[in-house]
């Protein structure tokens, strides 16, 4: 289950696909919506980083700052970043500390593959607390961008 609203979200420090660190008091006073993938080249994660991408300037206007958080490596989602014309922060959380933190981890994935993010947004507020949380309850099943808009809508 996703991070309850109203609770403080979890520090973190994850290094980004030009190798920066990035944490969670960067965004110190700024709302940050964080989009959890699974994994970087698949359809629907593809889709849904594509969506925010396009969508940049939405979330420009209202002053919130998107990233995307996987555990694949900082490399290749430079190279996915690259392919997609991603303009927001990918990070890569590949020893899987973020997504358990956020309580946003998959055990079984497909293939048989283990221990990836699920799909899902998190925000979180300037003063650190979780302002919308949501998970798909399938990793196929892509988040649901109206629900995002609406309540980062009523945030204004």
């Amino acid at each position: 289950m996703a991070l309850a609203v109203g609770s403080k979200a979890p520090a973190f420090t994850l290094f980004n696909t030009e190798r920066k660190e990035v944490s969670l008091t960067d965004f110190a006073g700024k709302l940050l919506v964080i989009n959890f993938f699974p994994a970087a080249f698949s359809g629907v994660c593809t889709a849904q980083m594509c969506s925010n991408r396009d969508e940049l300037s939405y979330y420009n206007n209202i002053g919130a700052t998107v990233a995307g958080v996987s555990v694949d490596m900082p490399f290749t989602l430079g190279v996915f970043k690259s392919q997609n014309n991603i303009n927001f922060d990918l990070l890569s959380d590949f020893n899987k500390k973020m997504i358990r933190d956020y309580d946003m981890y998959l055990e079984d994935f497909t293939l048989g593959l283990k221990g990836v993010a699920k799909r899902g947004v998190t925000v979180v507020d300037g003063s650190g607390t979780v302002v919308y949380a949501e998970e798909t309850t399938n990793p196929g099943t892509q988040v649901n961008f109206a629900a995002l808009k609406d309540a980062l809508g009523k945030l204004r």
